[in-house]
């Protein structure tokens, strides 16, 4: 596939470093010549120093043979103007980046699509629903369901009180006979690891099981946690995303926001319904104690500055509120959350990339979703037809070495397959994925 990128910053970057693992035909677009000369020594894609607005660009980068044009500059409208250009010189598709609200409502969407545009992606709105997401998964860092929760993939932190670590994945399996588990990835030392059988489990690990719905709250336990419910939510930061995320919650939740500046306060009082709006430096821990930090079942730090909300969230997690959520600039960042003790470390730009190469990839597969810090996708694939899938049993069809079967949903009934398993037509089979192996296991399953 021909792909046509206008942005080389943290978005394009990491979009184009997914994409370029599946070997497809990649040109980066930016005006700054310092961040196409990273990208380029980094990643086998093309790159052109120009301006994706101007037609000699487009050609240049043979857009109009493109299947997909993307743009993810900083500038929305620039992104919108680049999207229509590029489907007007040819592009089969276009993605534009943009942070408005407002063009996200279904009139001005329709509005969009009428011009040329496709999809459009907003970083500040997909953050703002990982974080909802994120709330809900309680004591897990995620619970992604497929098929309405017939299979459950959960994620969770191996702490120094965890009855798991040193033992094996099979040592684990054979504990408790009423808790089937399928172990799909371990995140070690901002490593992913597939594991299998023998692989044994290290305090800080993150682990990742796959299990039916029912065994949600077992599974818990069965790691020597409890599962709490989240009422009360403090967030720091006067930002578009605070505000966004503030909007998102307070149906559901009680909501109190900190932030400094007085204006932007006035705006947030005037713009939500029923959140507490406190005038106030977010990053002195005392005066977030006198509003009743310490009361709090989450903290989100959503500050423009990342070592703000790092060092409030560990401290908030140092007085015991049970789950906490900081944004961070550096996507390098996002790896370590394990290991310094917040729960989940977030970056806008990277959940945006990781939602536009699901939203290209789920052309080919029922479903598609990220782990939280991982490398790698988990997709859904529906058995079609009769060929040698269903006719093989699952330890000789030789899937590659970097790809796990999470689960199979046959009718209503959610599976763990050994390696004796034989699929049948119409299965849905949920496979855990490392990027270099993707095209592999589409070929296989398609």
């Amino acid at each position: 596939m021909k792909i046509v990128i206008a942005g080389a910053g943290a978005v394009g970057f990491h979009l184009a470093e997914l994409l370029s693992k599946e070997n497809q035909d990649i040109t980066l677009i930016d005006t700054n010549e310092e961040v196409l000369n990273h990208a380029g020594s980094h990643l086998d894609v093309m790159t052109i120093k120009g301006d994706a607005a101007l037609n000699s660009t487009l050609n240049e980068a043979g857009t109009a043979d493109a299947e997909l044009f993307i743009a993810v500059t900083t500038s929305g409208i620039t992104n919108l103007f680049m999207a229509i250009l590029a489907k007007q010189l040819g592009a089969k598709k276009t993605i534009a980046r943009a942070n408005n609200p407002e063009y996200f409502e279904p009139e001005q969407k329709e509005n969009f699509s009428n011009l040329g545009i496709d999809v459009l992606i907003s970083p500040i709105l997909l953050a703002s629903q990982e974080i909802k997401r994120l709330l809900n998964s309680g004591s897990f860092t995620d619970v992604f369901e497929f098929e309405n929760g017939k299979i459950s993939v959960l994620g969770l932190s191996l702490d120094t009180t965890c009855p798991l670590i040193n033992r094996s994945i099979s040592d684990i399996d054979d504990l408790n006979d009423n808790f089937k588990f399928r172990g799909i990835a371990i995140l070690r030392e901002g490593k992913t690891v597939i594991p299998r059988g023998n692989t044994m489990l290290l305090k800080g690990d993150h682990l990742y099981i796959a299990a039916r719905k029912e065994y949600k709250d077992t599974a818990m336990q069965f790691v020597g946690k409890q599962l709490k419910p989240i009422k009360k939510v403090m967030i720091i930061g006067g930002t578009p995303l605070a505000f966004r995320t503030a909007q998102n919650l307070e149906k559901d939740y009680q909501v109190t926001i900190v932030l400094e500046d007085k204006e932007m306060g006035r705006v947030f009082l005037e713009r939500l319904n029923n959140s507490l709006i406190i005038n106030a430096d977010p990053s002195n821990v005392d005066i977030l104690k006198e509003e009743g930090l310490e009361q709090m079942d989450a903290f989100i730090a959503l500050t423009p500055n990342s070592e703000t909300n790092i060092i409030t969230s560990l401290l908030a997690e140092e007085i015991g509120v049970y789950k906490t959520i900081a944004l961070v600039d550096n996507v390098n960042y996002t790896h370590i959350s394990q290991n310094i003790g917040i729960d989940t470390l977030i970056n806008k730009k990277l959940i945006a990339a990781n939602n536009i190469f699901r939203f290209i990839r789920k052309g080919k597969v029922e479903a598609v979703a990220g782990l939280h810090g991982v490398d790698a996708e988990m997709i859904e694939f529906k058995i079609h037809k009769n060929n040698r899938v269903c006719k093989t049993p699952l330890r000789a069809l030789h899937l590659p070495q970097k790809c796990i079967i999470a689960g199979v949903i046959r009718g209503e009934a959610s599976l763990i397959p050994d390696g004796d398993f034989m699929f049948e037509i119409n299965d849905k089979v949920v496979v855990f994925s490392l990027p270099e192996a993707i095209h592999q296991v589409e070929e296989i399953f398609k």
